[in-house]
């Protein structure tokens, strides 16, 4: 076996996405599983040696410690001037983001990000230009398509289940504590909107890829986007105003006539049965997809529910759908982009979720806050470099 090792500089894996599903169940998963073998068929694997990078010195230790690691640094140049790193990935707070790729790009590295790529649609086109004329290659994580519930859904989509698809309705959320009487499961940088805060920016940009990817393009976006909880509470346990916006409530108008709509909240309870689910509805069918499962219903197997207040109901809506099976190992979401990029970066293998892909996101999130600081409809142009 020969083993081809890539040097990534992993910036942002002292916070809970950047550990839990890039470092963790991402990096170190490959290296658990003997490396991502390339298909040559000569043995080669490709293994992946994080440089764990941040702010944090005693976290950074402790994290490398803990995964026998030898390699971290909080000197961010210093890292990006070694010629041995070979891809620098960035899951920094949003704010932070920009003048860290830029750096890397100038520095030769290629880029795996997550998103938003940048905090504005102008500074996001600009790293994706700069990345093309720098030659490099690049990647924004967009980790939802790759979900099994989204791939099971994708399969029917694939298949013609559904004949013409009239609409796509999403239910996204859960009730993040104020951090008072109970601590929030979310840092309180995502309620400020002068830190880079906010649930458009940050599931708006999801949003846009699942529809693109599975859909169609948006072509048009409304909005209404509110602050249901004004005042939170920090890590300390000091009281702060929530500037930024915790619901977003979105009607999108995709290319080929389908409508979606979609809700976002950290200020919902749970009646469903996954944290976000899709439900598509088409002339032959119908499904509803989470994270995980997803259930269909045929016209052939659609029941006739008759409108009848005065009678209770007899039967479970819920019980009339199938269960899609798996049919395949589904593995990490994250991970298998993961090794896509890799494979990319490597074997120069079509890669298209890059940086423009990325700016696609930022500009719906851009829009959707537009639209409802405006009460109107937009246009979302199609983008290009």
């Amino acid at each position: 076996m020969t083993r081809k090792t890539v040097r990534i500089a992993m910036n942002g894996v002292t916070g809970r996405m950047g550990y839990r599903q890039h470092l963790v169940r991402s990096i170190l998963a490959i290296r658990e599983q003997g490396g991502l073998d390339l298909g040559l068929g000569d043995g080669t694997v490709l293994w992946p040696e994080p440089v764990l990078v941040g702010r944090r010195e005693h976290a950074l230790k402790e994290i490398a410690e803990h995964h026998g690691l030898t390699e971290w640094s909080t000197d961010l140049d210093a890292v990006l001037a070694d010629e041995t790193i070979d891809i620098y990935f960035d899951a920094q707070v949003t704010s932070a983001r920009e003048e860290a790729i830029r750096k890397a790009i100038t520095a030769g590295k290629h880029i795996y990000t997550e998103k938003p790529s940048a905090t504005g649609l102008d500074a996001a086109l600009g790293l994706a230009r700069l990345a093309r004329d720098a030659g490099i290659k690049h990647g924004v994580v967009q980790d939802k398509i790759f979900l099994p519930g989204l791939l099971k859904l994708k399969r029917l989509i694939d298949g013609g289940f559904f004949g013409e698809i009239l609409s796509i309705r999403g239910e996204f959320g859960y009730w993040v504590f104020e951090g008072d009487w109970q601590d929030a499961q979310r840092p309180s940088w995502n309620y400020r909107a002068e830190d880079g805060g906010g649930i458009v920016v940050d599931m708006f940009p999801h949003w846009e890829y699942v529809l693109h990817e599975l859909f169609g393009r948006v072509t048009t976006v409304q909005s209404h986007v509110t602050t249901h909880i004004p005042q939170r509470w920090d890590e300390q346990g000091k009281p702060y105003a929530a500037t930024a916006d915790d619901a977003a409530y979105g009607i999108f108008q995709l290319e080929g006539g389908a409508v979606a709509q979609i809700n976002s909240s950290w200020a919902v309870r749970v009646n469903r049965d996954e944290l976000v689910e899709f439900q598509v509805d088409g002339t032959h069918g119908s499904a509803v997809a989470g994270l995980r499962n997803c259930r269909m219903q045929h016209r052939g197997a659609t029941p006739k529910p008759v409108w009848n207040p005065d009678l209770p109901v007899t039967h479970s809506f819920r019980d009339q759908w199938q269960e899609v099976p798996d049919n395949a190992d589904f593995d990490n979401g994250f991970k298998t982009q993961w090794e896509l990029f890799l494979r990319h970066v490597v074997l120069d293998e079509p890669y298209a979720w890059d940086l423009l892909a990325g700016a696609r996101g930022v500009q719906l999130a851009e829009l959707g806050l537009k639209s409802s600081a405006e009460g109107r409809r937009y246009d979302v142009p199609e983008l290009s470099l």
